[in-house]
């Protein structure tokens, strides 16, 4: 098997690396950048300072804040005009994975033109577009190294998963600085996020060496400390190390994939309004007890990384605990269920055949080591539920 990599061209990793960022537009030979982010960076004042960064190498930025949680087809659409009037000859996505999405999906459609919904899955888009430097937020998502976005038909309410090399960022700058004020439940979320892609590109019917290795790393970091950084977010070494695994992790799934958890988990997320991490977090140890028989030899290597299990453990054994261990980490970080979080039950009864349907439709289902079929996706959403 020869396993295609692709990775950013450039990386910044690092306490202040946020400061560096002038110095890496600059020197890509970009000077008209639209810094794409959310209101809440503006609120913080963490927009503003990092555009004076970008001012201070020369640059010319624009901000454009108006970016939503999940975005849609209809939030992109003031984000293009906002790219065409400012001439941008570059994308910068700041925030969460919301922001970086929106970044890159603005990146393509400002070139290319025409409807989101033409660039979705099973479509591997190599562009043209332009170039996206990626400064994430938040220690999940991993998409300031991944060649994915996802964007929710504005019409449909389908979470629309967009690949291919035309959304791999050109430079990432990740900098644990600015991660240090997310609060516990947005650390919980995409700390389980960033697990979930380790997990799932270990398991993955498309794992290869390179991706392994970067996968176990990361979940054996995650595992000493994602507790740590939600029990005290001022825990600058936890902080810092969760930052990189989330890095670690993207890498790992995008140069392997995703699996069932994150095609289940994006229906969800369209029709409920769940945020990703959230969701992947309450299917993440249904869906792991669903799959485990059919690569307890992957799943054991998980549990052993995660320090659920030892060498001495059987793979049978060890994968039964890693299930017991996610379990009992959703338990410590308060991941609700379904029920708890407020979804009504008769809307998730009458959507569980369509949501099924859209996490087939998206693919990622058939990297799993079992791949399931509608009835079985069915049955996980119910049992899930409550």
């Amino acid at each position: 098997m020869v396993a295609s990599l692709s990775l950013p061209r450039i990386m910044r990793v690092g306490r202040g690396a946020a400061e560096e960022l002038g110095e890496v537009v600059a020197g890509l030979g970009l000077s008209r950048p639209l810094l794409v982010t959310d209101a809440f960076l503006v609120g913080t004042g963490a927009a503003d300072r990092l555009a004076e960064t970008l001012r201070k190498a020369g640059l010319h930025p624009r901000l454009f804040s108006d970016t939503v949680p999940d975005p849609t087809t209809d939030s992109l659409a003031p984000g293009l005009e906002a790219l065409h009037d400012h001439r941008a000859d570059a994308v910068i996505g700041f925030g969460g994975g919301s922001p970086m999405d929106s970044a890159k999906a603005l990146a393509l459609l400002g070139v290319q033109g025409g409807r989101m919904r033409d660039y979705r899955a099973p479509r591997v888009n190599h562009g043209p577009a332009l170039p996206v430097i990626a400064v994430p937020t938040t220690a999940g998502s991993g998409s300031e190294a991944t060649q994915f976005t996802v964007i929710t038909d504005s019409g449909t309410d389908e979470k629309m998963l967009c690949l291919g090399p035309a959304f791999l960022p050109l430079a990432a700058v990740v900098d644990v600085e600015l991660t240090m004020s997310m609060p516990p439940r947005l650390t919980a979320d995409t700390g389980v996020d960033a697990l979930t892609h380790a997990v799932e590109a270990y398991v993955s019917r498309r794992a290869n060496p390179f991706s392994d290795g970067l996968a176990l790393t990361a979940i054996g970091t995650i595992g000493r400390h994602l507790r740590r950084a939600y029990a005290d977010g001022s825990d600058t070494r936890a902080r810092e190390a969760m930052m990189l695994a989330a890095t670690q992790a993207g890498i790992a799934f995008s140069n392997s994939s995703v699996a069932l958890v994150h095609g289940m988990s994006r229906p969800i997320g369209a029709h409920f309004h769940v945020a990703h991490g959230l969701s992947n977090a309450m299917l993440f140890p249904a869906v792991t007890a669903f799959s485990v028989h059919a690569a307890p030899d992957r799943y054991a290597d998980c549990a052993r990384a995660l320090g659920a299990a030892t060498a001495m453990d059987a793979d049978e054994v060890a994968a039964d605990r890693l299930v017991d261990e996610l379990r009992g980490l959703c338990r410590d970080l308060d991941v609700p269920t379904p029920r708890s979080h407020g979804i009504d039950r008769e809307a998730w009864i009458r959507l569980t055949p369509l949501m099924a349907e859209q996490a087939l439709a998206s693919g990622s289902p058939a990297n799993n080591p079992v791949v399931p079929t509608a009835d079985q996706i069915q049955d996980l959403y119910g049992r899930i539920y409550a």
